[in-house]
C-alpha cells in the first residue's frame, strides 16, 4: 500500500506481521483481513545425520520428521530419543529436547519448525565411545611403532 509506505517485517514471525500490517492500515481501512504465508524458509539438521545440512523448505510449515528425512534420515550412531531443537524465540536462544521414539513427540511445542530451527541429533554411546577409542588407539599405535623403531635402530648399530 503506498499510503503507509515500507514497513520492517525483517524477523518478525507471520503473527507479528499481520498484527504490524492491520495497526497501520486501522486508519484506512475499517477491520482489514491480513493473509501472511511464508513462500520459503530454511532449517538446518546437523549431527549423527547421513547429510547434514541447511536446507530451504517451500511452503509454510515442516515437522521435526520431515527435516530429518530431507537430511536423509538419522545414521546408525543418531541418538533417536534425545533430539535437540534449537529455536530463537525474541532475540533468545531456547533448547528443546524430543523423544522422537514415542508418541508424545507428536504434541510437542517444536514438532513444527519455524524459520531458522536448527536440529540437532546427538551421537550414541556407541559413537562417543568409538571416537575416544580410535583417539587412544591411534596414539597407542604411535608410541608402540616409535618404540619398536628405536630398539630396532639401537639394535643393528651395535
Amino acid at each position: 500500500f503506498p499510503v503507509i509506505g515500507n514497513i520492517k517485517i525483517v524477523g518478525l514471525t507471520p503473527e507479528e506481521t499481520k498484527a504490524l500490517l492491520k495497526q497501520e492500515l486501522q486508519p484506512y481501512l475499517k477491520d482489514p483481513i491480513i493473509n501472511i504465508r511464508l513462500r520459503n524458509f530454511t532449517v538446518t539438521v546437523l549431527g549423527q545425520v547421513n547429510r547434514p545440512g541447511t536446507y530451504q523448505v517451500n511452503g509454510e510449515q515442516i515437522t521435526v520428521l520431515e527435516a530429518i528425512g530431507l537430511a536423509n534420515d538419522l545414521n546408525i550412531k543418531g541418538k533417536r530419543d534425545n533430539v535437540l531443537v534449537i529455536r530463537d524465540f525474541n532475540g533468545t536462544k531456547v533448547y528443546t529436547r524430543i523423544d522422537l521414539t514415542k508418541k508424545a513427540a507428536l504434541n510437542s511445542p517444536v514438532y513444527y519448525l519455524t524459520q531458522n530451527d536448527v536440529v540437532y541429533v546427538e551421537p550414541n554411546q556407541s559413537a562417543v565411545t568409538q571416537s575416544t577409542l580410535d583417539n587412544r588407539a591411534s596414539l597407542t599405535v604411535s608410541i608402540a611403532s616409535l618404540l619398536i623403531t628405536t630398539a630396532v635402530i639401537i639394535l643393528t648399530r651395535n
